[in-house]
This record gives structure tokens, sequence and C-alpha cells, in this order.
């Protein structure tokens, strides 16, 4: 049991959200949910790639924002493409690899090219790899390998 699970507040989407995002994780499944008197989810666990998180439909009192984000590391440029082009689906996209989804829930899908380049020792490098995530909405790893050669 991991000891700190994430917990999602949802005006009234909780359901709706779970289907989405276990639909898009390969690795994904519902482990419970609560229905309050009308029959409606009121709490739910649910696992993504190995994750615990929660659920709540608490009402519109309070929204997400980009202050707290989910980082999908992905492997190469399908992966990147796979993940932002479901998670974006009636969302906004942001900069540098982020996303809002529908639920306003931010999401961070990165290469692993990125992490790589900028961590290089090569400073000149890493700083070619930054400029060019900065001038970027989703993340395209040929132009980061673009960068990184100079």
């Amino acid at each position: 049991m991991q000891k700190i699970t994430p917990f999602l507040w949802f005006d009234n989407q909780l359901e709706d959200a779970i289907e989405f995002y276990t639909s898009i994780f390969r690795d994904a499944r519902v482990r419970d949910i609560k229905r309050g008197p009308d029959g409606k989810a009121f709490t739910a666990t649910f696992e993504l790639e190995g994750l615990q998180f929660m659920g709540l439909n608490g009402g519109p009192h309070f929204k997400f924002t980009e202050a707290i984000s989910f980082f999908v590391r992905c492997s190469d440029q399908a992966e990147v493409d796979y993940y932002w082009d479901r998670l974006i689906e009636g969302g906004t996209p942001q900069h540098c690899g982020w996303l809002k989804d529908r639920y306003g829930v931010a999401w961070q899908i990165i290469p692993d090219a990125l992490i790589r380049y900028l961590s290089d020792a090569d400073s000149a490098k890493a700083g070619r790899v930054q400029q060019a995530m900065m001038g970027m909405v989703k993340l395209d790893v040929a132009g980061l390998d673009a960068a990184a050669a100079g």
C-alpha cells in the first residue's frame, strides 16, 4: 500500500473522469466506488500505472490549478503523441509539454530525451534544448534532438 495518495476533487464528474483516465493508461483499474444516497459516485479509488488515486465528487468549491500536475514520462515520440492526443481531448494545450485535460487537471507529457538533454554535462547543449523546449507546445523529440546537435 502506498503511503501518499493523490486525492482529486471533482465537481460532479468523478465517474466520467475515472472512465476517461482508465481508458488512456494501459495499466489502469477501478478499485472501489462508494455511492451517495442519490446513487451517484461520491468517492472512488483507482489506479493508473501502479499509482493509486482517490477521487471525490465534492461540488464546485475547488478547481484544479497547474500548481499540481502529473508528470508522464515517455520513452519516445510515439508515446508522447499517444498520451498528448488522448489527454488533450476536450482540454487545453499549454506550453513546454503541459496540458490541462477536460477536467482541469494539469499533465506534463515529457520524453526521456528532454530529461537526458537537460541534465547533460555540456551546458551549451542543455541550454539549446531548453530554449527549443520553451518554444514548443507538445514536445517534439526530433526538435529536441536537433537543438542538442546544435
